[in-house]
C-alpha cells in the first residue's frame, strides 16, 4: 500500500518545492542559525532535511563572523531546482559560492555614506570646539 500524496512522503515529496534558508536557534540576545534546505512551505521549527552549513552573526574575539558551508551539498540541492532565502542568497553571494546578491551593494553603501556622515559631524565638531 502507497502513502497518499499529502502525506508528505513519496512522489509529491520528491517534487515538492525545496528551499535553503536560515533556521534561527540560540538564546535570547544570542542568535546563531543552521542553514538548511527543508519543503518551501514548512515552518522553520519542522523537521528539515539536510543541514549544510551554520552562521554565526555576532563577532568573536577576533571580530570574525563564522561560517560553515557544505558547498557540495548546496550545489547539488540548487541543481535539484531547490530556491534560495534573501538572507542566504546574500550569504552564499558573500562567501563566493553565487553572485554577489543587490542588497549586499545597498547595505555597503549605506554603511560608507553613514560613516562618512559620522566623520564629518566629528570634524565638525573638533573644528567648533578648538576655535
Amino acid at each position: 500500500m502507497s502513502l497518499s500524496p499529502a502525506s508528505g512522503i513519496g512522489r509529491f515529496y520528491a517534487r515538492s518545492a525545496k528551499i535553503i534558508r536560515f533556521v534561527r536557534l540560540g538564546c535570547t540576545n544570542r542568535p546563531f542559525y543552521h542553514i538548511v534546505v527543508m519543503e518551501r512551505r514548512k515552518n522553520q521549527h519542522q523537521p528539515v532535511i539536510e543541514q549544510v552549513g551554520s552562521f554565526d552573526p555576532l563577532p568573536n574575539d577576533f571580530n570574525e563572523r563564522l561560517v560553515a558551508l557544505n558547498t557540495e551539498r548546496i550545489r547539488y540541492w540548487l541543481g535539484k531546482g531547490a530556491h534560495l532565502s534573501t538572507p542566504a542568497a546574500e550569504l552564499l553571494g558573500i562567501a563566493g559560492l553565487l553572485p554577489i546578491h543587490p542588497r549586499t551593494y545597498m547595505t555597503a553603501w549605506r554603511n560608507r555614506r553613514a560613516a562618512a556622515e559620522a566623520e564629518a559631524t566629528s570634524e565638525k565638531a573638533e573644528s567648533s570646539s578648538t576655535a
